[in-house]
C-alpha cells in the first residue's frame, strides 16, 4: 500500500515516518518527485497526508482508503463529500495559535512593536511611549469561536485578569450565542479576537468593527477570510480602531502593496501561529497513529466532515 505525502515535511519528520510506517505500507513523497510525477503518484495512494489541490480530487484515488490533512482548518474543501475517512491535525494547533494571538495583543497593549521600531532606528522615547501603555489585564475581551483555540485564548487572557466571553451559536461553553447579542456587547469591548473557520465566511463585517468602541483592538488567528479586510483597513485608517494583531489575512503571502504592511498600528504574525520545533513531526507522528488505529479497525482521530466544514 502507498502513503502519498503532500504534505512537506522536515528531513528529521520524513525519518521519523518512514522508521514508522506499519509494515506493508511504503511512503511516496512528493517532495522527492517531478512536478509532472505528483499528480500520478496521487492517483496511486491507499492513504494521503496533507492537503493537495481541490481539483486532483475531481477523480479520486481507486484504492483511497483514508485522507489525513496536515491542517486544523480545511475551508479550501468547504462542500466537497468525501468517499473515505477524512481527520485533521485536531488541536495540534491550538495553543501555539493562542499564545501567538495573546502575545500579540500582550505586546500591542505594552508598546513592544513601538519600541522595537525605535531599537532599530536608535530612537529614544521611552517617556513617550510610558504614557500609550496600557494592561491586558484591564481589557474587555470577545473571542470569536469556543473551539480548541478559543478555549486557549480565553485560559490566556483570564491568566491576566481578563474578563472573557465566547461565542458559538450551539455549544455550551460560549456566553453569547447570536449576532444580536453580540452587536449588542461590542461597544464595551475593548479586545475582539477571532478564532472562527474559514466556512463563517466574512463574518466581522464593517458593521461589526464600527461597533467597537476606537480604543479596541482587533486580533486574528482564525482564517483571513473570515474578516471584511478593506474594512478593517478602513477603520485603522480612521481611528475607530486603535490597532489589529493579524495572524491570518484575505491573500497569503500578503501582498507587497497592502496597506497592512506599513501601518503603526498593525502587527503581523505572517500566518506563523500554529507554529513550534517539533511541528512537522507531530504532523507525521499524528499520521503514523491515525494509520495505526485504521489498520486495526479503530476509531480515528479528529475525524471531519468536508461538507459540513467541521
Amino acid at each position: 500500500m502507498i502513503a502519498f505525502i503532500y504534505k512537506q515535511l522536515s528531513d528529521q519528520a520524513n525519518q521519523y515516518l518512514t522508521a514508522n510506517l506499519p509494515e506493508g505500507i511504503q511512503a511516496v513523497f512528493r517532495t522527492s518527485l517531478k512536478p509532472d510525477e505528483c499528480y500520478p503518484a496521487f492517483m496511486q495512494a491507499d492513504f494521503i497526508l496533507g492537503n493537495p489541490p481541490r481539483g486532483w480530487f475531481n477523480t479520486l484515488p481507486p484504492q483511497l482508503k483514508c485522507w489525513h490533512l496536515a491542517s486544523a482548518g480545511f475551508s479550501e474543501y468547504e462542500g466537497m463529500v468525501a468517499p473515505v475517512p477524512v481527520v485533521n491535525m485536531g488541536d495540534f494547533f491550538a495553543r501555539p495559535c493562542a499564545e501567538t494571538i495573546v502575545g500579540g495583543v500582550l505586546a500591542f497593549c505594552r508598546g513592544i512593536h513601538t519600541l522595537t521600531k525605535l531599537q532599530s532606528a536608535k530612537d529614544w522615547q521611552g517617556e513617550k511611549v510610558r504614557t500609550s501603555l496600557r494592561l491586558l489585564g484591564d481589557q474587555q475581551a470577545i473571542v470569536l469561536g469556543a473551539g480548541a483555540i478559543g478555549l486557549h485564548v480565553k485560559e490566556m487572557l483570564q491568566g491576566f485578569g481578563c474578563t472573557v466571553r465566547m461565542t458559538a451559536r450551539t455549544n455550551p461553553a460560549a456566553d453569547i450565542h447570536s449576532l444580536e447579542e453580540l452587536m449588542a456587547a461590542l461597544p464595551q469591548t475593548t479586545l475582539l479576537i477571532n478564532t472562527l473557520p474559514g466556512s463563517a465566511g466574512k463574518y466581522v463585517s464593517a458593521d461589526m468593527l464600527n461597533a467597537l468602541p476606537p480604543q479596541a483592538i482587533y486580533a486574528s488567528v482564525g482564517r483571513g477570510e473570515t474578516t471584511d479586510e478593506e474594512a478593517l483597513i478602513t477603520a485603522l485608517n480612521n481611528g475607530k480602531l486603535a490597532g489589529a494583531v493579524l495572524d491570518v489575512t484575505e491573500e497569503e503571502p500578503l501582498p507587497v502593496n497592502s496597506p497592512l504592511w506599513d501601518m503603526d498600528n498593525v502587527i503581523l504574525t505572517q500566518h506563523t501561529g500554529g507554529g513550534k520545533a517539533d511541528e512537522l513531526t507531530g504532523i507525521a507522528r499524528q499520521f503514523i497513529s491515525n494509520l495505526h488505529h485504521f489498520l486495526k479497525k479503530e476509531p480515528l482521530e479528529n475525524p471531519v466532515e468536508l461538507s459540513r466544514g467541521y
